[in-house]
């Protein structure tokens, strides 16, 4: 029974679909005025993560994550580059998708520009402004926040205690063309000089808020199972969501609220900005780090903790990826000489494996948890490859589930690549380095990387000798 902690109760629930077999979410992309940073990568792994593992307990998915193109940081990004808004939210969208492919992110079922929705979005305040919950101030729109009864119930903060607006850009000159500071934007009036559309309250564009209403509404439903995003957009972004959707629709606006933790960076646990210096863009991790191991450490922390993101805690990652691969290679090679036939005692031992995995994994996505059964097979996977004798059905088993339950993390394993001479020296020459400094697990991974490919070692006091052969 798959049970999801929804931040609106602040307790785990059974998740129970709108639509029996069919899961429809919607996550906050986001706003595409640079490269993604380490920290959007989070919430984009923890949710593709999740999305999988929905997947693999045989659900359908529609997966929404939309692109804000359009807002101040944008504006002020397009004007210094010296280009239009929408030449650079091209830019960065493809840069994004670029990104997000390397670490192996499903593509979303719809990426909805907002730009593409102004229309929809016009119409959409109009209704709240005709039902009494918004009102026109010199060029914006405004929405009548007291007037939702339940607003402030997403943050748990009673509306008293919200003494900020609910856009990210209040400044003295908006409050006051508010009726009360607590008030948000659905639309803003036009700068001199800014990118705008016409309404029937002058040109202007799209507050933040009204967007992910309007597109998730669009393509999912007026209600919808999951919405997903950072623990940062909790308040306003999503309370505001469903205060102008609950107001516009008269229904339920989401049944599950996830939200991810942060990123930190550091043995400080600083959070990261630009100020501090500790600003990483996966676009330039990418270029020194194996995308496979930084999706796989990202991956493997259940969504609503905080993530250390050190140097020591990405190799340690790595490391991790490398003896599943490696068990995962030991298999396979281990396949050359297996006799037909199959085990029947340890393949019930891997169901139990991935039954115990399963239960980790409905338990709100505990991917700790899941590694560690992964782990667990791939050291009875090693194990097995050990025996004299083994069978190829119970090997090809024990291959295949290992790579589909790591699939879910968005790892996947491949198949070994034949060492030349060269390449295995290399690796010789490693060992010794390693074992002269005194670092045995390095050695031992070497030696098993080596195995794995059919290359047995023998340590001599002439030094180290190799040949090829069944192991």
């Amino acid at each position: 029974m798959l049970k999801v902690f929804n931040t609106m109760t602040r307790q785990k629930e059974t998740f129970e679909p709108i639509t029996p077999g069919v899961v429809n979410m919607y996550v906050c992309g986001p706003t595409v005025y640079n490269y993604i940073h380490i920290g959007n990568a989070r919430s984009v792994i923890a949710f593709d993560t999740i999305r999988r593992y929905f997947e693999y307990r045989g659900y359908q998915v529609k997966y929404v994550s939309n692109f804000t193109d359009v807002d101040d940081k944008m504006i002020n990004e397009a004007h210094k580059e010296g280009i239009t808004v929408p030449e650079l939210g091209d830019k960065f969208i493809q840069a994004f998708k670029e990104d997000t492919a390397a670490l192996n992110i499903e593509p979303a079922t719809a990426n909805p520009r907002a730009t593409d929705y102004i229309q929809e979005i016009i119409e959409f305040v109009q209704k709240l402004i005709d039902k009494g919950y918004a009102y026109p101030a010199a060029g914006d729109v405004y929405y009548r926040a007291r007037k939702f009864s339940d607003y402030g119930q997403l943050a748990h903060q009673n509306i008293d205690e919200l003494e900020e607006g609910a856009s990210q850009h209040t400044n003295d000159e908006e409050t006051a063309r508010k009726e009360d500071p607590v008030d948000f934007a659905l639309w803003k009036g036009a700068k001199p000089g800014e990118i705008s559309w016409p309404s029937p309250w002058g040109a202007g564009r799209p507050g933040w808020h009204i967007e992910c209403s309007v597109m998730s509404t669009h393509l999912l439903g007026d209600t919808f199972d999951i919405h997903g995003g950072g623990e940062d957009l909790i308040f306003p972004h999503h309370q505001n969501e469903i205060a102008q959707s609950e107001a516009e629709t008269g229904k339920p606006f989401v049944h599950y609220w996830l939200h991810n933790g942060f990123v930190t960076v550091g043995d400080e646990n600083q959070k990261m900005s630009k100020s501090l210096g500790n600003f990483v863009t996966v676009h330039d991790l990418l270029k020194t780090v194996d995308p496979r191991a930084l999706r796989f450490f990202m991956a493997t922390t259940q969504y609503r903790r905080p993530i250390q993101y050190t140097q020591q805690n990405l190799e340690t990652a790595t490391r991790n990826l490398e003896r599943l691969q490696t068990a995962y290679d030991n298999m396979g090679y281990r396949l050359q000489d297996a006799e037909a036939g199959n085990d029947p005692k340890v393949e019930q031992e891997v169901r139990q494996i991935t039954a115990d995995y399963t239960d980790a994994m409905d338990d709100d996505f505990n991917v700790q948890n899941g590694v560690a059964e992964v782990h667990e097979l791939a050291r009875l996977g090693n194990v097995y490859a050990e025996r004299p004798v083994v069978f190829k059905d119970t090997l090809e088993f024990m291959r295949r589930t290992l790579g589909e339950l790591l699939s879910v993390f968005g790892v996947n394993l491949t198949e070994a690549a034949e060492l030349d001479d060269d390449r295995i020296e290399a690796l010789i020459n490693e060992r010794v380095a390693a074992r002269k400094n005194r670092d045995f697990q390095r050695s031992d991974e070497i030696r098993e990387q080596l195995k794995a490919q059919g290359i047995i070692l023998e340590d001599t006091p002439q030094g180290t000798r190799w040949k090829k052969g069944n192991s």
